[in-house]
């Protein structure tokens, strides 16, 4: 980063003074831009907003993974011209079981559960854009030394290692950092922002909790936050519905988080990742100052710069064991894979749905 690091190392110095005379003026930039990669970082939520030294100890509190196995064949990185940086990747995996991120579990050894919520985050070379893809959980992939299955099944099969491992090989393209987060922390992140308001296009009740969804504007509580993700029963594209309201929830969390009413409030940002931070696990390398650092680099973006849309499918079909299964279009899925190395994914997301930037 150079002359901007110098820049960022002065910006941090002054962000530690400031927040000992709680003159939160100054820090509006800094926080903003930290919120935005936090919220991406870990399923649009890591609400790292405060100046780095009031977040440094409680941001090292979280637990740490390594995500690559040596062991397993993975994409080429990608090269570019010098003086020209890389997309940046970032896998997002939500599970709804609360053993994922249990302080008392190894995280080296996470095996047995299935990743319910399956998103990559890309940071554009020019940091100017988030591109969110949902990755369908039945999608059906090959996975190393498996055979085939749903693409859910890596982290039962292997651990976040082959997770990642298959992601990559999915989208032809090296996952640079990883954030697993359990549905339980929905609750607590929603709350933390005061309520997610979001603009529900099917009114549907859900099983998780037995709430009634109204088609429209529907501001949802922490408990509510929970049942409208995790719903797939009352749609009858099952998957396809789930995708898009987690998308759009997330959209609508960004919206939240990125308001005056939050940017403007420490106490909320501080509220916001003390909740989502007991259920949190993360790669090695996503220290803090990488976040931060990375955060100084997307100091422009705002809402209208991330966009939302999911992997291409043919539809559901059935295994050869008979079960239900996802179809990945495997010809569009090359045209993806080119705009993942590339770093034009927020190009290509706009030749496969209109309306997927965030609501002003």
């Amino acid at each position: 980063m150079g002359d901007n690091l110098t820049e960022f190392e002065k910006m941090l110095s002054e962000a530690s003074e400031e927040s000992k005379n709680a003159a939160p003026k100054k820090r509006h930039g800094l926080r903003n831009t930290l919120i935005v990669i936090g919220s991406i970082l870990a399923l649009i939520g890591i609400g790292a907003g405060v100046a780095y030294a009031l977040l440094n100890n409680a941001y090292n509190e979280i637990e740490r993974v390594d995500t690559v196995d040596p062991t397993l064949e993975r994409p080429a990185a990608v090269e570019t011209p010098a003086g020209t940086n890389a997309p940046i990747n970032v896998l997002l995996l939500g599970s709804d079981s609360r053993d994922t991120t249990d302080p008392s579990a190894n995280a080296e050894d996470l095996k047995g559960f299935r990743s319910d919520a399956i998103m990559v985050a890309q940071i554009s070379p020019k940091r100017d854009h988030v591109t969110v893809m949902s990755i369908m959980r039945d999608n059906w992939v090959p996975i190393q030394g498996n055979g085939e299955a749903k693409i859910n099944a890596a982290v039962a099969f292997g651990g976040i290692p082959l997770a990642v491992n298959t992601v990559e090989n999915f989208i032809d393209a090296r996952i640079d950092h990883v954030a697993l987060v359990d549905f339980d922390s929905f609750k607590g992140l929603t709350d933390a922002v005061g309520g997610v308001t979001v603009d529900n296009p099917i009114a549907f009740t859900s099983h998780h909790g037995s709430f009634d969804f109204p088609q429209g504007k529907v501001t949802l509580s922490g408990e509510e936050a929970l049942g409208f993700v995790r719903e797939r029963y009352a749609f009858d594209d099952g998957d396809y519905q789930r995708a898009r309201n987690q998308q759009i929830y997330l959209k609508g969390l960004l919206s939240q988080m990125l308001s005056k009413d939050t940017l403007t409030n420490p106490g909320k940002i501080t509220a916001t990742f003390d909740a989502l931070k007991p259920y949190l696990i993360v790669d090695q390398d996503l220290t803090l100052t990488t976040a931060a650092g990375l955060g100084y680099d997307m100091r422009n973006i705002r809402k209208g710069d991330i966009s939302f849309f999911t992997s291409p499918t043919l539809g559901t079909g059935t295994s050869g064991d008979g079960q239900s299964i996802v179809l990945p279009d495997w010809a569009e899925i090359e045209v993806l894979r080119d705009a993942m190395r590339d770093g034009t994914l927020d190009h290509y997301a706009e030749t496969r749905q209109t309306g997927s930037e965030l609501p002003g």
